[in-house]
C-alpha cells in the first residue's frame, strides 16, 4: 500500500521540473530579447559610435612610411591598420571663406513641434589627396569614407524661416508629408589640407605590385582628431545613455546564454 502511493508522484515530478524549466527557457529568452532591444535603442539615442571606435582604436598604428618600406616579398598586415599621415592635394575644394578642404559634408535637416528630424539637403565633396609623411606617400580617395567623419563637427541650429529660398521646395514637400515644420539644423563636417589624419585602410598592392590603401569593410574611418578624442566623439553626447545602453546589451547576452544552457542541458539524456 504505502509503495502504491508514491508511484504516481515519482511519475509526474520529472514533467513538472520539465515544465518549469521550460517556463524559465522561455522568460529568459524573453528578458534577453528585451533588454538587447533596449540597450540597442539606448546606445543608438546616445549618438555613439561604438563599432567605429572600437575598430579604430583597435587597429595597430603605422606611419605611412612603415607601409612602404615592404618589399615585395613582405607580407602584408592581414587586418586593417591606422595609418597616420598629412594631407597633399593639388586641387582642394575652396570654400567661400577661403578653406581649402578635401572633404565637404554637409546635412540640413528640419523637425516639426514633436521631433522627428528629416533631411532636406545632403551634400557630399571631396577631392582625392596623398596622405603623407617625410618618407612618401599614399594616395586616398575620401569619397570611400565611412560616415560620419570622425572630426568636430559645425553644428548651426534655428528656424526654418533663417533658411534661405534655395530650401523652399523641399520644405513645401516635407510640410504636405508630415505637416508644419518648426525647427532646422545644419551639421557640416570637414577636412581642411592642414590636417593630420588617422585613416583605417586595408594595405593592398595594386597592379604594378606597390603598396596601397583600400577601404577596409564599411569604408575607410577618417579622422582629424588625436586618438583620444576620437574616442570621446565617438562616444557621443550622451555617455549616461551609452552606459545604461552596453550594460542592458551585457546583461541581455547574460540571459539569453543561461536560456541556451537550460535548453542544452534539458535536452541532454540524463
Amino acid at each position: 500500500m504505502g509503495d502504491n502511493s508514491h508511484e504516481p508522484r515519482q511519475r509526474r515530478l520529472p514533467q513538472t521540473y520539465r515544465v518549469m524549466i521550460d517556463l524559465l527557457v522561455v522568460w529568459l529568452a524573453l528578458g534577453g530579447l528585451i533588454l538587447l532591444g533596449l540597450g540597442a535603442a539606448l546606445v543608438r539615442r546616445s549618438g555613439a559610435r561604438p563599432t567605429m571606435g572600437r575598430r579604430l582604436a583597435g587597429a595597430r598604428e603605422v606611419r605611412v612610411g612603415e607601409l612602404l618600406d615592404l618589399s615585395a616579398s613582405d607580407p602584408l598586415p592581414r587586418r586593417a591598420v591606422r595609418v597616420v599621415g598629412r594631407i597633399r592635394c593639388a586641387e582642394p575644394i575652396v570654400t567661400g571663406q577661403g578653406d581649402r578642404l578635401v572633404a565637404f559634408h554637409r546635412d540640413v535637416e528640419v523637425a516639426g513641434a514633436a521631433g522627428g528630424w528629416r533631411g532636406i539637403e545632403r551634400v557630399r565633396e571631396t577631392r582625392s589627396f596623398e596622405l603623407w609623411d617625410h618618407d612618401g606617400s599614399l594616395l586616398l580617395d575620401p569619397a570611400l569614407a565611412a560616415e560620419p567623419l570622425v572630426v568636430l563637427p559645425h553644428v548651426w541650429t534655428g528656424s526654418v524661416d533663417q533658411l534661405d529660398d534655395s530650401y523652399q521646395g523641399a520644405l513645401a514637400r516635407v510640410v504636405a508629408e508630415q505637416g508644419r515644420v518648426e525647427r532646422a539644423r545644419a551639421t557640416t563636417r570637414m577636412l581642411s589640407v592642414i590636417d593630420r589624419l588617422l585613416v583605417l585602410a586595408r594595405v593592398t598592392r595594386d597592379a604594378a605590385g606597390e603598396v596601397a590603401l583600400a577601404p577596409p569593410r564599411g569604408g575607410f574611418i577618417v579622422s582629424s582628431l588625436e586618438l583620444d578624442d576620437a574616442m570621446r566623439l565617438l562616444g557621443g553626447p550622451r555617455p549616461r545613455l551609452l552606459l545604461a545602453g552596453s550594460g542592458a546589451l551585457i546583461a541581455s547576452i547574460a540571459l539569453l546564454a543561461a536560456a541556451a544552457i537550460l535548453l542544452v542541458l534539458e535536452l541532454v539524456p540524463s
